[in-house]
């Protein structure tokens, strides 16, 4: 049996030409891709991932040529921040045209769309006559994959092929934007902190959350779990006194020192919000694996990227 996980392009364009599943890295986590032109392929990945079908999906492009066969119109605000992101951690939601799948969109109107920065993905792209559509390699709710490996544990020998890039170097989902006319409404923080997008096209309103029909992924309130008990915890000390008899391990910012924690993941020593949020998935996927009772995560501090990884952690804990 040829192993899953691949560095052959060729390889994983063929399954990908064939309707089949391949998941593919990006700069922020690994994505579960098919052909966006091919029901039965899209349907896979929500059955492989059991997603609801009300969750829509998000399209990869490599050039922005191809929004012209996928989008009925730009807003000026997304061809600026395209123009700034591009390729890169942001996903916008555009007008979609009829090309386009509902089952891609959720039956929604609009198409997520975004240009990932991995060449490795790029270079996949680039050897396709289609666009794909990638959410998160990982089953419904869980902890995002960052890496091959935690494809392969998640999903063993049931997807065909993992095109292993590496870990991912920022570690935390795209941004994703909206438009109401050419105001820029974010739908999910992620790995562009709205400070970057705000001075690229001014303020910004939020809409981060829907349970019932969210217009694009990422809103519903628990997400990115890990099978563990998780609390977010203003005052990691104090909320470790609750468990005393467990086994706690500890999520951190730069702190290592937790007394009566079995576990410690420091997530950036020297207190970089970029590389704790480049590590944050990986930690929380050895903390789940390590046999504990309860996983207390410190709250960070609420700028930058840190906005984006309390959101996460947030989710984590419903």
């Amino acid at each position: 049996m040829r192993n899953t996980i691949t560095t052959d392009i060729a390889y994983c364009q063929e399954l990908l030409q064939n309707n089949e599943l391949v998941a593919i890295p990006t700069e922020t986590v690994y994505g579960l891709a098919a052909n966006i032109f091919n029901d039965t392929a899209v349907r896979k990945i929500f059955e492989m991932k059991g997603r609801p079908m009300f969750n829509p999906l998000i399209v990869h492009i490599h050039h922005l040529d191809q929004l012209s066969s996928l989008a009925k119109s730009v807003p000026e605000a997304a061809t600026k921040l395209a123009a700034r992101f591009w390729p890169g951690p942001l996903t916008l939601i555009l007008e979609k045209n009829a090309l386009v799948s509902d089952l891609v969109t959720a039956g929604k109107s609009t198409v997520a769309i975004r240009m990932p920065n991995h060449p490795l993905t790029l270079q996949l792209l680039q050897g396709l006559d289609f666009p794909v559509a990638a959410p998160s390699a990982n089953p419904f709710t869980r902890v995002s994959s960052t890496s091959a490996q935690h494809v392969a544990d998640y999903f063993g020998n049931r997807i065909p092929a993992i095109l292993d890039g590496g870990p991912c170097m920022v570690g935390l989902e795209s941004t994703i934007v909206g438009f109401d006319g050419e105001a820029a409404v974010v739908y999910r923080k992620g790995g562009i902190a709205l400070k970057a997008i705000e001075a690229c096209v001014g303020q910004v309103s939020l809409l981060t959350k829907n349970e019932d029909a969210p217009q694009a992924p990422g809103m519903l309130a628990k997400h990115y779990s890990p099978g563990t008990k998780l609390i977010l915890s203003d005052d990691v000390l104090k909320t470790i006194e609750g468990f005393t008899s467990q086994k706690v391990g500890v999520l951190a910012f730069y702190e290592s020192n937790f007394a009566n924690a079995s576990i410690v993941e420091t997530l950036s020593e020297k207190q970089d919000l970029d590389e704790a949020a480049q590590k944050l998935f990986a930690a929380l996927h050895r903390l789940d694996q390590a046999g504990l009772d309860v996983i207390i995560a410190q709250r960070f501090p609420n700028e930058g990227l840190g906005i984006s990884i309390n959101d996460r952690l947030e989710r984590a804990g419903n």
